[in-house]
């Protein structure tokens, strides 16, 4: 018999790739078409749907989000609206997968992190996403939860709020130059693929109540990409830092360990940053 995933996010810039390789796996998707901050709609849509896995994807993902109210409303109220829903299902879904963000751990002090890092978020996006991971835990008697910490990244249909999609769309137009904010931070530049199989993955083995880092442990400065995208383009572009980009809480290295991750759903391929980069140009040709 046919399983069938609720997918929250559906529309956003992961919820298409991911939908393509849970059909592709032989899952039927229902992407949830109720405002998350309308309780009663969820409530409604869950029980007709009656989901057997659910992956949770919707949310504000940006960092520098100016609201800092709806942060809150749908990344954390958002969320609990959905997990009530859930919980009053007749029978509970197989497996229940929260996103949360490697940005909870804010500036730690080692590297690469682990999921034993205390998180120390220093922004509204990444405090309501910890929220979130928190009030998941009131219902872990309940649902079977996982929560995924995802670090940076990026492919085909990436918001241009982003730097990596912003980079690509100024190389492509061959502009002359690019405003960025800070130049020496490193990030991970993974692949959005490889972020839905481990996801994929996930819904059959991961374990309830436990959180994982979605990562390859493989950072990468934006100097870095600035050089392999001139290669790739043979285009050379003049960086401008604008101050007004400059984060004042900014964190300037985010790079994680898969240990926890492969031992559970073992490794994942990840492709080379300019393979995801090629990718990514050819798309916006």
């Amino acid at each position: 018999m046919i399983k069938r995933i609720l997918l929250t996010g559906a529309a956003g810039f992961t919820g298409p790739h991911f939908t393509n390789a849970a059909r592709l796996a032989g899952y039927e998707v229902h992407s949830l078409a109720a405002d998350l901050t309308n309780a009663n709609s969820v409530a409604i849509e869950v029980a007709s749907v009656s989901p057997d896995y659910v992956v949770h994807l919707a949310g504000i993902s940006a960092v520098d989000h100016s609201d800092e109210e709806a942060l809150y409303q749908v990344n954390l109220f958002g969320t609990m609206n959905l997990l009530n829903a859930l919980a009053k299902l007749p029978l509970p879904p197989i497996k229940v997968l929260l996103a949360s963000s490697a940005n909870v751990y804010g500036n730690a002090a080692t590297s690469p992190i682990d999921e034993s890092i205390c998180p120390k978020p220093v922004n509204h996006y990444a405090i309501s996403k910890l929220a979130m991971e928190f009030v998941s835990t009131t219902f872990a008697n309940r649902l079977p939860i996982v929560v995924v910490r995802p670090f940076n990244y990026t492919g085909v249909g990436h918001d241009l709020r982003f730097v990596i999609p912003k980079l690509i769309e100024h190389f492509n137009k061959r502009a002359a130059s690019v405003e960025l904010g800070n130049l020496e931070v490193e990030r991970e530049f993974n692949d959005v693929r490889t972020t839905c199989e481990a996801y994929l993955r996930l819904l059959h083995l991961g374990q309830a109540g436990q959180v994982y880092n979605v990562c390859s442990g493989r950072p990468v400065s934006l100097k870095t990409v600035i050089q392999t995208l001139t290669r790739i383009t043979d285009h050379k572009i003049q960086v401008i830092v604008n101050p007004n980009f400059v984060r004042a809480n900014e964190v300037h290295s985010l790079c994680g360990s898969p240990s926890k991750l492969e031992a559970c759903i073992g490794s994942l391929l990840h492709p080379p940053l300019e393979d995801t980069l090629r990718w990514m140009i050819a798309a916006k040709a």
